[in-house]
């Protein structure tokens, strides 16, 4: 499975930008796909979560209410909305995806993902 993000640039705080995720090989309905991110000089943590056959979206309380996950079956694509942008969400970007269909208490976890995009450089800054 191949990842691929993109949507990323500058944008000013209050500001909005929609990322990317397009999953190519073998992909399926049971695949879990999340977003990570890691901001200057910090770990890389959890953003958000779509499980591809129950369609359900999970967010960290970082972004909950601010960022919002769609996605269109048709080209196995997971998008991430991002709205009210504030500075502390500049960080690159990694979206990332498992074949299983991850339970809710383990889709923080990063080593629960095998695959990895190469990540997108998100800046908010006026």
């Amino acid at each position: 499975v191949q990842l691929q993000a993109s949507g990323g640039g500058l944008v000013q705080p209050g500001g909005s930008l929609r990322l990317s995720c397009a999953a190519s090989g073998r992909t399926g309905r049971s695949y879990t796909m999340g977003w990570f991110r890691r901001a200057p000089g910090k770990e890389r943590e959890f953003v958000a979560a779509f499980r591809w056959n129950t369609g359900s979206t999970h967010y960290s309380d970082s972004v909950k209410g601010r960022f919002t996950l769609s996605r269109d079956y048709a080209t196995n694509t997971v998008y991430l909305q991002m709205d009210s942008l504030k500075p502390e969400d500049t960080a690159v970007y990694y979206c990332a995806a498992t074949p299983r269909h991850l339970i809710v208490s383990v889709l923080r976890t990063q080593h629960e993902y095998e695959y990895w995009g190469q990540g997108t450089l998100v800046t908010v800054s006026s």
